[in-house]
């Protein structure tokens, strides 16, 4: 292939793989696979013929039409795609990185677009920095002026903002991912990305290909009707000779009506019929022919019966026919019978069905060659109509993502009336189908508006599947795509989650995020369903741990106003956030609620501030009421007992911020109507204990604590049986007010 340059001849025979972009010189019956560029599952036909202008001048027999798309120009084959059958010879006009494949591949170089977790990291970043950027100063400020010890006042300031930075979110972000990736791994979805994760679970939008995925990516003989379109064994019976015994390269449709019939028929039709000549299918008829012997067994002796059955396009089998079979009675084809049975056929074509003609014609002079001039005065029998099955279980997979607010787009390079079928066969709701023509014609604000209402995309190539998910993105949507195709991958790395499969080509692999084992709804509603886990955990524990913080700077502030001394030593507030980050490593085997997974879910930032300014702060309450429990009832209102002030407060902070981690976790009743997993609570009553134990601990004297008294432990409780009553009151009118909580 690397020794091929433009201006070399290249010979094709079945089984060819295209080594460069062609166009043709000669074609025979050339045939040519090339699904991974278009979509279309079935072979198409190429010829030599250059095409003739739109204006709807077809070259004399060939029928072909002017394009600017390369993939449906019939006289050019190229590079990555394959001959079925038939031969040819092509002069190679493009190679390497110029050809239509090359192209593709040329436009996934560089950096990756943004996905929404990449945006959603950094605004939930910038977000804050800029409460820290707001909060350390006043600290370090107030405290300098209240206490006259600058040194120790930027400390504390320093402190401050360590307590204010969820510092464990990395870990707990990549802990979140890992366990994710980990658990969809047994559900047979392999993450190749740890971010994509988040984004399968954000994701609200799904544009997907329907071969393979929506249907049984195989050709089956759906029906078999007779000329008043009713399904008729006869038409079976010479469908199936004509493929049983033509010596060719028999294509998907001919394996489908083989298929059709058991193997005792088989045995029969081989014991009933011999081959006595074959006319075979080219690219101008559009028809083969084969020409049996009927008479050895059944026929009357020594007279042999030669009958043609001929299969092919249905315009150039009715061309050649005489004759119509009508319930069993030979009838002249009349005009009137004409129109009819070719509206038979255009109603099969417009269920998305594709539809061959099967005639016959009894020879009345046997003989041992037969040719095309042969072909005539036919017998129109029936029309054998075939499709892609769709799957059995789609509909319901397609009715599990709708439930979890997912919208299905379906995106193909297969016709408009074979999409709409299947589409409507599984329970899409089709409209419009759009046209990959029509998105040309669109510029990105107009696409943006047709993309969000149209749900089915058909003849779309490579660049036009890209910008349809680019435009879904620019409407606000997270878009996953899912192909596995040459002409996806352009589309899998524009959105937010490329997702593929393990069959897939390696360019669709390589650009994905993700890769199915399965190439099946299923398994992906699965996926779905974990990443928002993830995603719920990661918000959680985000929500708790800078809403928490910024209610203790916030305490902080307040008790440096009004308290001639520090609340608390600044290694007293870091051993704090230690322990209490430690229990949260617990998060990312937590679960999550049921109503929390029916729907997408996105980063929020103006949300997380929302709920730290608005639930941080009754924490402050109890805090200052924990304040006043010192300064008054135990008397720790002096530098001399400032030990004892700080040692109350550091375990009222850190048993509060413990517990209230079960309050924030749900937008339920926690204990009642909702329990965290068992990892998450094992590790509460550690960091409680410990918080518990260091005031009483040999390393109690090194951090600046004193034993508390055992008066404490009453009003401990009291002011944390308070703080979660409260918390649990505002949570609901919270959630009454913004209609949301995690």
């Amino acid at each position: 292939m690397d020794q091929v340059v433009p201006g070399d001849v290249v010979k094709l025979a079945a089984g060819d793989l295209i080594p460069a972009d062609l166009r043709l010189i000669t074609a025979k019956d050339l045939m040519v696979g090339q699904a991974a560029l278009s979509g279309e599952s079935l072979p198409v036909a190429k010829a030599d013929a250059p095409p003739r202008s739109a204006g709807g001048t077809p070259t004399e027999d060939l029928g072909q039409f002017e394009t600017t798309d390369p993939v449906e120009a019939d006289n050019l084959v190229l590079m990555g795609t394959s001959v079925t059958s038939g031969t040819a010879t092509g002069v190679v006009v493009a190679t390497g990185a110029d050809t239509y494949f090359g192209s593709m591949a040329g436009s996934l170089v560089g950096e990756r677009p943004q996905t929404n977790f990449d945006n959603g990291v950094r605004k939930v970043s910038f977000m804050l920095i800029r409460f820290m950027l707001v909060m350390v100063p006043v600290v370090f400020a107030i405290n300098g002026l209240t206490k006259g010890d600058w040194d120790e006042a930027f400390l504390f300031g320093i402190a401050v903002a360590v307590g204010l930075t969820p510092e464990m979110l990395p870990m707990v972000v990549s802990a979140n991912l890992a366990r994710g990736a980990v658990a969809m791994s047994q559900r047979k979805v392999v993450v190749k990305r740890l971010n994509a994760i988040q984004n399968l679970g954000a994701m609200d939008v799904l544009c997907t290909d329907k071969t393979g995925t929506l249907t049984e990516d195989r050709i089956v003989l759906d029906r078999y009707l007779d000329v008043h379109g009713n399904e008729d064994d006869e038409v079976l019976e010479y469908g199936y000779l004509n493929s049983h015994f033509q010596t060719g390269l028999r294509n998907l449709m001919d394996q489908a009506v083989i298929n059709r019939v058991d193997e005792a028929e088989e045995v029969v039709v081989d014991a009933r019929f011999s081959m006595v000549d074959e006319i075979p299918f080219d690219f101008a008829r559009r028809r083969m022919s084969v020409v049996l012997d009927r008479n050895r067994i059944v026929g009357a002796p020594g007279r042999p019966e030669h009958v043609m059955i001929t299969k092919g396009a249905v315009e150039e089998v009715l061309d050649l026919c005489t004759h119509v079979r009508d319930r069993g009675r030979r009838v002249e084809l009349t005009g009137q019978l004409r129109s009819h049975v070719t509206r038979i056929a255009e109603d099969s074509n417009r269920r998305g069905l594709r539809v061959l003609a099967v005639a016959t014609r009894t020879m009345s002079s046997p003989r041992d060659t037969y040719s095309v001039a042969d072909e005539e005065q036919l017998t129109l029998v029936g029309f054998l109509a075939f499709l892609d099955p769709p799957k059995a279980d789609a509909a319901r997979a397609l009715q599990g993502l709708a439930d979890k607010g997912i919208a299905v787009k379906v995106v193909t390079g297969d016709n408009d009336l074979v999409a709409g079928r299947v589409c409507a066969d599984v329970g899409i709701d089709v409209g419009h189908v759009v046209l990959g023509a029509e998105i040309d014609a669109l510029d990105d604000a107009a696409l943006r508006a047709l993309a969000a209402r149209t749900t089915v995309f058909a003849k779309v190539n490579p660049v036009q599947k890209a910008r349809i998910v680019r435009a879904l993105q620019a409407g606000g949507h997270t878009v996953g795509f899912l192909g596995d195709g040459i002409n996806d991958a352009a589309a899998l790395r524009d959105a937010d989650v490329g997702i593929s499969v393990d069959t897939a080509v390696d360019i669709a692999k390589e650009s994905a995020d993700i890769i199915l084992l399965e190439k099946d709804l299923t398994v992906l509603e699965q996926g779905v369903i974990q990443g928002r886990t993830t995603f719920g955990n990661t918000i959680k524990y985000i929500k708790m741990t800078a809403s928490s913080n910024f209610g203790n700077v916030f305490s902080v502030l307040v008790a440096s106003a009004f308290i001639p001394f520090q609340p608390m030593l600044a290694i007293m507030l870091l051993v704090q956030n230690l322990v209490y980050d430690i229990a949260q490593l617990a998060t990312p085997w937590d679960r999550m609620d049921e109503e929390y997974l029916r729907k997408p879910r996105n980063w929020d930032a103006k949300g997380i501030g929302r709920f730290m300014v608005c639930i941080g702060p009754i924490s402050s309450v109890f805090d200052i009421a924990m304040f006043v429990i010192m300064w008054n009832v135990f008397g720790a209102d002096s530098e001399a007992d400032q030990a004892l002030f700080q040692s109350g407060w550091f375990i009222e902070g850190l048993l509060s911020q413990t517990l209230i981690v079960h309050m924030i976790r749900t937008r339920k009743i926690p204990f009642i109507q909702s329990r965290a997993s068992w990892p998450v609570m094992v590790m509460t009553v550690l960091a409680v204990l410990t918080g518990l134990y260091l005031p009483f601990s040999p390393l109690a004297a090194s951090l600046g604590f004193v034993p508390l008294p055992a008066g404490y432990f009453p009003w401990l409780i009291g002011v944390l049986l308070a703080y979660c009553t409260l918390t649990q009151l505002l949570k609901t009118l919270y959630i009454r007010r913004f209609g949301t909580w995690l």
